[in-house]
């Protein structure tokens, strides 16, 4: 299959393509384009970005581009840090339209939204039936991404990731064919949907049981930082024998501006009741010195916030491993960076998170204590050494890991998309990728490749 690039002409130029596809077609030249073409950590020059109206659009879209040659990638919300929400040459199909948040039945809870919807558009959604999901960390975080990513977010020790939650998936393969993939259809799909990230088609539609969830009590509790290992020894007891109700994250700031570094913990105690979230916030609060204690009662939908955006050509570099112990070897690999200049976030897993069988999903790091993450921003023009330079003792870090998170890859090659699964979980998603993507149609959108055969 050849593919078009920028040199050649598209199959009956502009005109002729948006006269075969419903939607908005946008290309280079067109009004409109170089906003469609770039995304929260990415520019891209795509040959064409599709924004389709509905499912049957985007069967149309990806007829097209098989026919034509053209790679395709899939946005939902467009924050992968990767860039895998663009592309240099392809079609981006943008899903911003397919946004619709339906409840199905409130007495199952069940409810249907839309793989373009927002993580703020859902939680505001379903607020007024007492009703929530693991989210995003902010507002502007699509739906499609994070959940086809596995889903981390502040109910994951009560309730699982988000693909826990997930009963159903409506998407379009590569041959342009619209199907519906759940437990008794399309079985090894569905599984491979749930953290297998964006490999196999494009969906259009996701069916999730919601859980009852209003107030929270959020917020962040700030330390002196005078013993990092022992201040993560300690948080790690903590954040693993606590209440399943509160999932927290230990966010350690270098040196920044003429500021010593700090510490603070980011809690969120999925329940209304205060008595309970103080008790079980109360051993937090004896962590190290408190500097600043914010945590308050809000509703669910408080909690993610808005994106910042970034300074024009600055970007941010990001690593991640899951890690199955904080014991004292990963502890110092952890602080080993910190001191060369990284933000660092470890992130508490276990709980309901922990009850799912390594091999009932794609994501298989069930047993992983703690999500490892380690970031810098760095200023538009910035030498190589800039980036490099914080991370140069990350492999210290990976040595003691089991994968990474597929949601917050910095880069996405082969090699990095096959060090977040397992060997075997990777080869049944070879063979998955292969029945449903034979043609590898959709491989700038992830990079796992079909099996042979």
């Amino acid at each position: 299959m050849t593919q078009t690039s920028h040199s050649e002409p598209l199959h009956g130029g502009l005109c002729g393509v948006a006269s075969r596809l419903p939607g908005e077609v946008l290309a280079p030249g067109v009004d409109g384009y170089a906003e469609a073409a770039a995304t929260v950590f990415a520019q891209g020059t795509p040959d064409l970005v599709i924004r389709p109206p509905d499912a049957a659009g985007v069967a149309a879209a990806v007829r097209y581009a098989t026919a034509a040659g053209l790679a395709v990638t899939v946005r939902s919300g467009g924050h992968s840090m990767a860039g895998l929400s663009t592309n240099t040459d392809g079609m981006v199909i943008d899903l911003r339209n397919l946004c619709a948040v339906e409840v199905l039945d409130r007495t199952s809870r069940r409810v249907r939204i839309g793989a373009g919807a927002t993580w703020g558009a859902v939680t505001a959604a379903l607020a007024p039936y007492g009703l929530g999901l693991t989210a995003g960390d902010t507002r502007e975080v699509g739906v499609g991404g994070l959940t086809l990513g596995g889903g981390i977010g502040w109910l994951v020790r009560r309730h699982g990731l988000a693909i826990d939650n997930l009963v159903a998936a409506d998407l379009v393969t590569a041959d342009g064919e619209l199907i519906r993939a759940d437990p008794e259809q399309h079985g090894d799909l569905f599984w491979a949907l749930r953290g297998g990230g964006g490999n196999f088609g494009v969906v259009t539609s996701f069916e999730f049981t919601a859980q009852p969830v209003t107030t929270v009590h959020f917020g962040a509790i700030g330390y002196r930082l005078t013993d990092l290992p022992r201040l993560v020894a300690d948080w790690r007891e903590l954040a693993q024998a606590g209440d399943e109700n509160l999932t927290t994250a230990l966010n350690l700031l270098p040196p920044m501006s003429g500021r010593p570094a700090a510490a603070m913990v980011q809690c969120c105690y999925a329940g209304p009741d205060r008595d309970a979230a103080d008790a079980a916030l109360r051993p937090f609060r004896a962590l190290a010195p408190v500097t600043s204690d914010a945590v308050r009662a809000m509703p669910y939908g408080d909690v993610l916030v808005t994106s910042p955006a970034l300074p024009p050509g600055a970007r941010m570099e990001v690593r991640n491993a899951l890690v199955p112990a904080l014991d004292d070897a990963t502890v110092g690999a952890i602080a080993d960076v910190h001191a060369d200049g990284s933000m660092v976030e470890l992130r508490g897993l276990g709980g309901a998170f922990a009850r799912v069988a390594p091999d009932a999903t794609a994501f298989a790091h069930r047993d992983a204590e703690a999500l490892v993450v380690a970031g810098v921003m760095l200023p538009p023009g910035a030498a190589p050494e800039l980036a490099t330079a914080p991370f140069a003792r990350w492999p210290s870090v990976v040595a003691r890991s089991r994968g990474t998170y597929v949601n917050f890859l910095g880069t996405a090659t082969d090699a990095d998309v096959e060090s977040v699964y397992p060997p075997a979980t990777y080869r049944r998603l070879a063979d998955v990728k292969r029945r449903y993507d034979p043609g590898n149609v959709f491989r700038r959108t992830h990079n796992v490749r079909p099996a042979r055969g």
